[in-house]
């Protein structure tokens, strides 16, 4: 899962101090995780040998097979490709050449080039290693479409054939979840306007956010897409030729003679941040040329199948995913500790799904919608492994009735309650919360909803095919007193997110992973046994955009 930034441990105190835990009612239940079993596999995924887990490295591999020894000896059937557990899926590497990158602004018989990296930035192609795009400009604001929300940044513009150019981030009277989906797809949306190319613009409102050299050192990463049966990346046909990040001063150029000038636009987004400026054309073309490497690598996804009891309802499937790569060895080896575990990024997530697949098999109750354990690669680079399932699903895509994702639960407390992100978009958020009230658990509102993180894991994929999805992370409340849960939550995403510390040396708690192994559990026993799958809520801009 990928978090912006991080709030200060302060924040998680101030917001448990503002909510408490709210008095729950506990249940009797029929099987209960065990501590012993979430440890063994949390240990042996988050092991030195592994080497961090790297997308398509031998770690990974070894991290592969080893679930699928579990769900083999758990006796779920394989629902990979062919018969196996395995879905193999075919990705492709994409560095830029050093040096290769440029861009050209030509207006009135003059040429301005544009300095890489100082005043522009680009990312390697995965179509072709040598390409180049030159059309005229056109501005179109935020570049979005949103027409429940009043915004049409394309009304009156004609960008077929042409490079639009557009600014970083959205206005901010859009809710957060909503606003991350928007911005998420403004390059489909260019794409089907017919562009051919697309410029985006640093403003002095993201430089308080993030600074426009914070993107420069990433232009040496390779980045990954996956390939579709065709071979094509993603499946699809190349349009978009050409991009641009460009600096916030030399963007000023583009606007030399336009209608109205860049300052006074990012006066106006400073002054009002609801504003979302017209679109117009520019004058001039550019040009943008760049070179690629390619490699290819492959990497799996792992399936398995709890069959279902009922003749009709078998067909049906109740979804659990979690993602088993994470980001491999820092390349500084003058460090002691070079290796990224990621014990809690996502070792635990996959052990707690492992030891729920171990609750459905052992239970002795019927389920009457067969239960699906989907372990998903390259959540890191990102959420490709679950978006590869989503475009290529190994059952029938209107076939999957839910999504329960399990991606980082931070098991370093007792946490006394959860947050289920997704809670508010469908039924899944009553189902939520009667599981969590079996275990004496309270269900807790959002509490970083700038986060937008119902868009930032791999259930995402699966939400913009329609399916109703949520997943829970421990909650800021601790049954523990003086342990202040929200405290130890921020002190791990400020020390341990993404570096070599979350490992196992951290302070696990193995009980309260037991526990949030049998509320996940719960919530798929719901599903799997409602009359009713779930159902999108109605006011639900997720359910309105993606629900047929």
């Amino acid at each position: 899962m990928k978090f912006s930034r991080i709030l200060a441990p302060v924040a998680f105190s101030v917001f448990v101090a503002a909510c408490g835990a709210p008095e729950t009612q506990s249940q009797t239940v029929s099987v209960s995780a065990k501590e012993a079993n979430i440890r063994s596999h949390l240990e042996f995924l988050a092991d030195d040998d592994l080497k961090g887990r790297q997308t398509g490295s031998e770690g990974h591999e070894i991290a592969s097979n080893y679930i699928v020894s579990e769900f083999k000896r758990l006796g779920l059937e394989p629902a990979g490709d062919d018969g196996t557990y395995y879905q193999r899926i075919p990705f492709r590497k994409s560095t830029l050449k050093e040096n290769s990158a440029s861009m050209t602004y030509e207006v009135n018989g003059e040429a301005v080039e544009f300095e890489f990296p100082k005043e522009f930035i680009t990312g390697p192609s995965h179509y072709s290693e040598q390409d180049q795009v030159s059309a005229p400009l056109v501005f179109v604001g935020y570049g979005m479409e949103a027409p429940e929300f009043g915004l049409n940044d394309y009304e009156g513009l004609n960008v077929e054939g042409k490079i639009v150019v557009m600014l970083t981030g959205r206005p901010e009277f859009l809710p957060s979840e909503e606003g991350a989906h928007l911005s998420n797809i403004k390059s489909d949306i260019a794409r089907e306007k017919g562009a051919i190319g697309i410029i985006t613009l640093h403003t002095p409102v993201r430089e308080e956010v993030r600074k426009y050299e914070t993107s420069v050192y990433y232009t040496k990463t390779p980045r990954m897409t996956w390939l579709g049966p065709n071979g094509l990346p993603k499946g699809q046909e190349q349009q978009i030729s050409g991009s641009a990040y460009l600096d916030d001063e030399p963007a000023k150029r583009l606007f030399a003679n336009a209608p109205t000038e860049l300052d006074a636009i990012f006066t106006k987004i400073q002054e009002d941040p609801d504003f979302s400026p017209k679109g117009f054309e520019l004058d001039g073309k550019v040009t943008l040329k760049r070179e690629s490497r390619h490699e290819e690598i492959s990497s799996p996804n792992v399936a398995a199948v709890l069959p279902g009891s009922d003749e009709k309802l078998k067909d049906e499937y109740v979804v659990y995913t979690a993602h088993s790569d994470h980001i491999g060895v820092i390349k500084d080896m003058s460090r002691e500790d070079n290796i990224n575990n990621g014990a809690m990024d996502n070792a635990s997530g996959v052990s707690v799904m492992l030891e729920t697949a171990h609750l459905f098999v052992e239970s002795d109750k019927e389920f009457k919608r067969s239960i699906m354990f989907l372990s998903v690669t390259a959540e890191e680079k990102g959420l490709l492994g679950a978006d590869y399932f989503a475009n290529n699903p190994t059952v029938p895509l209107n076939s999957i009735v839910a999504n329960v994702n399990l991606d980082m639960p931070v098991l370093l407390y007792d946490f006394a309650d959860v947050v289920a992100f997704g809670a508010s978009h469908s039924t899944l958020g009553e189902t939520v919360s009667k599981a969590a009230k079996k275990y004496d658990t309270a269900q807790s509102p959002d509490p970083m909803p700038e986060q937008a993180i119902f868009t930032r894991s791999d259930h995402y994929t699966l939400v913009k095919k329609g399916i109703p999805a949520v997943f829970l992370m421990t909650g800021f409340n601790s049954r523990t007193e003086g342990e202040d849960g929200g405290e130890v939550w921020g002190t791990f995403f400020a020390e341990h997110y993404h570096k070599p510390s979350d490992g196992l040396n951290l302070d696990i708690n193995y009980e309260a992973g037991a526990r949030f192994t049998n509320i996940n559990f719960a919530i798929g026993e719901e599903i799997a046994n409602a009359a009713q799958r779930p159902q999108w809520l109605e006011d639900s801009f997720f359910g309105k955009q993606f629900n047929d």
